[in-house]
């Protein structure tokens, strides 16, 4: 076995920099580049509709509650229905704008190719007790790429393992020890492992930073899962070195290597709907984009110089760890003058998705803890308010679930009848509920249906979309194909939509009270639970459903939620199926296929062959079955609840 206490002499010669912790409460203004009237005109585009239509919505609703005057309760329920609405609003809206843009109704300025002086790159991969086969593939996959792409700027892979367990660390170094065999004589590639995982991920990238940065221009920042063309990655670096004043420019990672339905419906929405959100995102954040952790391209000492982040206190400690830390950290760069940009139309960028809704969920609960700080972080000093909507904006994905949860709450009260409503009884000598009108069935079911609609009209443009470009029905399979999937997809996720709320409404109440998730190795292939697990992570939902149920069954509950009571009550076998491998299945093997499951790119194919490679030589094992257990364990139900 390969001595792991001789590590060093697998990095180059040190090469320091320094990296300040920056100070969030006071900060010295710096000139700014003034936004440009297009991204004016594009913010106007997004923010003024969605404003307009929760006014005229809310206007609405409140005239329809202001019978007698609105009490409290009514008024808690207007803010609600806007919280929920305005940002409702705004995802129409940003999809709209790409939406317009994919048909050259808006352009984007062309993007010039590299003029800037060629670029010293190093492709950072931060690893932590991943399968090193799935790591290894893909960066040979990578490297053989770049070896044929030409180009003018210099390229070097760091493996940055944070890794703990020393059997894991150990094939680490062999995959290491086999990728150096075969590389190309031009391409140097480099490893070292840290004995403790201080700071997490952003203090791997840290250390990294202030012992050998000062070597490099610009740093390429990847996951573990992360899968990137030699095209994608030069178009990355030849946008940086053209724009001096660019700090950050991210890639759109596209989903890929999908295997089970939840993964699948991740990727078929990420290529129907999601690219609209990503066009339209990038046309009105302008200058002013954000950072997603990884497919992204930094300059080095720019990022060295402004984005060194502080412990802020938390509710338990004195100073804390910023978790969802790549937002902050684009943020921080903008302050000090540094542009950050979104490329969508770099194609060529890859990442896996959550292979069940167990999952996605745990994984949830560690970005929502993040997120959740940024409600004090956003009022850091100096920092564009676009970056601060952007902090706001990730914050409320989590919030918008509780609240969601409490409307759904107060339609159940409401109940299908004045004599069937629970409030109806108290109002006499209560003032503080609300005489509800008469009508307050039928205006309630409109208005959910109007909001449900919205969020639709996202899915309903991306499928417009793809039926009216060129040939794109084909690559999803024929137009037969596209529309089972598309069916699918919509169907499965208004399904896991109720399960999603929940899970996030707990995330959120476990962030409030203190309670530290658990950051694990991420189960990339989808961890394996047992029933008995799987009730006790879904007993709110069920027991949610159940209580659904017995109101239905006494006439208080409106036979109208019936749809998400279903869901709930079947939030154990929705979980059990949402693992389901459908290539396993031959009837559902074509089911919510994609375009680069039909045509697979030459970078994801070369990823396959090196897998196979590398599954054989590490383990002696078949390129389908993962050489670490951390990757199929079966994780315990106290580290779930």
């Amino acid at each position: 076995m390969t001595n792991l206490a001789t590590l060093e002499p697998r990095m180059p010669p040190p090469a320091p920099l320094t990296m300040p912790a920056q100070n969030l409460a006071a900060h010295s203004p710096v000139a700014t580049a003034a936004t440009s009237r297009a991204t004016t005109l594009y913010r106007m585009a997004v923010f003024v509709p969605a404003i307009i239509t929760t006014t005229i919505l809310l206007t609405a609703f409140s005239d329809w509650l202001s019978n007698g005057g609105l009490n409290q309760t009514e008024m808690v329920l207007i803010c609600l229905v806007g919280i929920t609405f305005v940002w409702i609003s705004l995802y129409v809206s940003s999809a709209s704008l790409g939406f317009l843009s994919h048909f050259s109704v808006l352009h984007r300025a062309p993007r010039p190719h590299q003029s800037g002086a060629p670029l010293n790159v190093a492709i950072l991969m931060p690893i932590y007790s991943e399968d090193p086969v799935d790591v290894f593939s893909n960066a040979s996959a990578m490297i053989d790429d770049l070896a044929r792409h030409p180009s003018e700027h210099r390229f070097e892979m760091y493996f940055l393992s944070d890794t703990q367990d020393m059997a894991v660390a150990a094939l680490e170094i062999k995959a290491w020890e086999m990728l150096r065999e075969t590389l190309p004589t031009t391409f140097n590639i480099f490893y070292r492992r840290r004995a403790k995982n201080i700071d997490k991920k952003s203090g791997n990238i840290a250390d990294w930073l202030t012992r050998w940065g000062a070597a490099h221009d610009a740093m390429l920042v990847l996951d573990a899962d992360s899968l990137m063309s030699a095209s994608a990655i030069c178009k990355l670096t030849d946008a940086l070195a053209t724009d001096p004043r660019a700090g950050l420019i991210q890639s759109q990672p596209g989903l890929y290597a999908g295997e089970t339905l939840f993964a699948r419906m991740q990727q078929f929405a990420g290529v129907t709907y999601g690219f609209l959100l990503a066009k339209g995102l990038s046309l009105w954040t302008g200058k002013e984009s954000n950072f997603w952790g990884h497919n992204a391209i930094i300059r080095v000492r720019a990022f060295a110089d402004t984005a060194g982040l502080p412990k802020i206190r938390g509710l338990r400690h004195p100073e804390t760890l910023i978790l969802s830390h790549d937002i902050v950290e684009a943020a921080l760069l903008r302050r000090a003058g540094w542009s950050v940009r979104f490329l969508p139309e770099i194609s060529g960028s890859y990442e896996e998705a959550p292979a069940t809704l167990v999952d996605f969920a745990l994984r949830d609960r560690r970005w929502c803890q993040g997120n959740m700080q940024h409600l004090r972080v956003m009022m850091s000093s100096g920092l564009h308010w676009v970056s601060r909507f952007h902090m706001l904006h990730g914050a409320m994905g989590y919030l918008l679930s509780p609240v969601w949860f409490s409307l759904l709450i107060i339609w159940t009260l409401l109940g299908r009848s004045e004599e069937a409503n629970p409030i109806a009884y108290f109002s006499a000598q209560n003032p503080l509920y609300p005489l509800w009108p008469q009508e307050s069935m039928v205006n309630s079911l409109g208005l959910l249906l109007f909001m449900y609609a919205m969020l639709l009209i996202p899915k309903v443009l991306g499928m417009i979309t793809t039926a009216l470009t060129p040939g794109a029905v084909k690559t999803f399979g024929g137009a037969r194909q596209f529309l089972i999937s598309f069916l699918t997809e919509l169907l499965s996720s208004i399904a896991y939509a109720p399960l999603m709320m929940v899970q996030q409404t707990v995330a959120v109440g476990r962030s409030f009270v203190g309670i530290q998730a658990k950051w694990e190795p991420q189960q990339r292939k989808g961890g394996r639970y047992s029933l008995r697990t799987l009730f006790q992570f879904h007993a709110v939902e069920t027991a949610t459903g159940l209580v659904l149920l017995l109101g239905m069954s006494l006439g208080i509950v409106s036979l109208w939620l019936l749809p998400i009571m279903i869901s709930l009550i079947m939030a154990v076998p929705l979980s059990a199926v949402s693992g389901l491998r459908l290539r396993d299945v031959p009837l559902l093997s074509g089911l919510l296929v994609t375009p680069d499951e039909v045509a697979v790119p030459d970078i994801v194919a070369a990823s396959h062959v090196a897998k196979k490679c590398f599954a054989q030589r590490l383990t002696g094992a078949s390129p389908d079955v993962s050489a670490v257990t951390v990757a199929t364990v079966t994780a315990p139900a106290d580290q779930l609840i």
